[in-house]
C-alpha cells in the first residue's frame, strides 16, 4: 500500500490532528529522531490550539476581548495583586476572587472577559454569564428537575464570571439559587463579579439581609477589590457627540 495512504490511515486511527497528514512532508529534519520530535511538537501544538478554542467556545463570552491597548490608568488596584497577575490569572490558581466595582462603561466587563480569555489559553475552564441570565438558567433548571446537573457543570469550572451583578433585582428563589452557586464556588474555584453597586446597596438586589450578608462574606474572603473610575468609554467615544 502507498506510504502516503498508510500515513493518512494511521493518523485517522490514532486520532491525530489533520495537520499531521497535511504537513508531515514539509518537515525538514537532520535525522529520524529530529523528524519524530518535530512531528510530535506539531501534534502537541495542534492539540493545545484545539483545547484553547474548545475552552473559548464553552466559556460563553459575549465577545472576545484581550488586554491589548487596555488602559489601567483609572483603576484602583490593591497592592496585594499586580497588573501582571491579573493578566496571567495567577489568582485563579490561588482560588482568589475579583470584585470589579465602578460606574457603567469604565472597562469592568472588558477586563473580566480578557482575564477569562487568557485563562482559557492557559487551559483553564471558564464560564461567563450575565448575572440575570445565570439566575434565569438556574430557575429553569430547577423547574425541569435539572438543577443538580447544571450545578455539576458549574463545578467543573476554574473561573466563574458573573457580569452586571446587581443590574436587575432578583426574586427570593433566584436569590437563593445564586447564593447556592456562590457557596459552591467558595474556596473551590475563582469568581469574578462586575458591579456598579457598593456592598451597602446589595440588599436591594436580594431583599434579604441575612442572605446578602452571607453572599458578601463568601465573596470578599480571598478577594481583591478593584475600583473603576472615570467617564463611560462608550459615552466618551459616542458618535452622537459629533452629530
Amino acid at each position: 500500500m502507498n506510504s502516503d495512504i498508510l500515513i493518512k490511515q494511521y493518523c485517522k486511527e490514532l486520532r491525530l490532528g489533520r495537520n499531521i497528514y497535511d504537513n508531515y512532508s514539509k518537515i525538514r529534519a537532520t535525522d529520524y529522531t529530529d523528524f519524530l520530535a518535530q512531528l510530535l511538537k506539531m501534534e502537541v501544538e495542534h492539540r493545545e490550539l484545539v483545547r484553547k478554542n474548545r475552552n473559548l467556545k464553552s466559556a460563553g463570552f459575549d465577545v472576545i476581548k484581550s488586554f491589548e491597548d487596555y488602559e489601567f490608568g483609572n483603576i484602583q488596584i490593591p497592592n496585594a495583586i499586580s497588573i501582571e497577575e491579573l493578566k496571567t490569572g495567577i489568582f485563579i490558581d490561588k482560588l482568589e476572587n475579583l470584585i470589579l466595582y465602578g460606574p457603567v462603561g469604565t472597562g469592568k466587563s472588558h477586563m473580566a472577559t480578557a482575564i477569562g480569555v487568557a485563562a482559557c489559553s492557559r487551559g483553564k475552564k471558564v464560564k461567563f454569564y450575565r448575572t440575570a441570565a445565570l439566575v434565569n438558567l438556574l430557575s429553569e433548571a430547577k423547574a425541569k428537575g435539572e438543577l443538580q446537573r447544571f450545578m455539576k457543570q458549574l463545578s467543573k469550572t476554574d473561573l466563574l464570571i458573573c457580569d452586571e451583578w446587581g443590574y436587575v433585582p432578583f426574586e427570593k428563589d433566584g436569590s437563593q439559587l445564586l447564593f447556592q452557586v456562590i457557596s459552591e464556588c467558595y474556596e473551590k474555584r475563582s469568581v469574578i463579579i462586575t458591579t456598579n453597586l457598593e456592598f451597602s446597596k446589595w440588599n436591594g438586589i436580594f431583599y434579604d439581609e441575612k442572605l446578602t450578608s452571607a453572599i458578601i462574606d463568601r465573596l470578599v474572603h480571598h478577594s481583591h477589590l478593584l475600583v473603576f473610575q472615570g467617564q463611560s468609554y462608550r459615552l466618551k467615544h459616542s458618535t452622537m457627540k459629533s452629530q
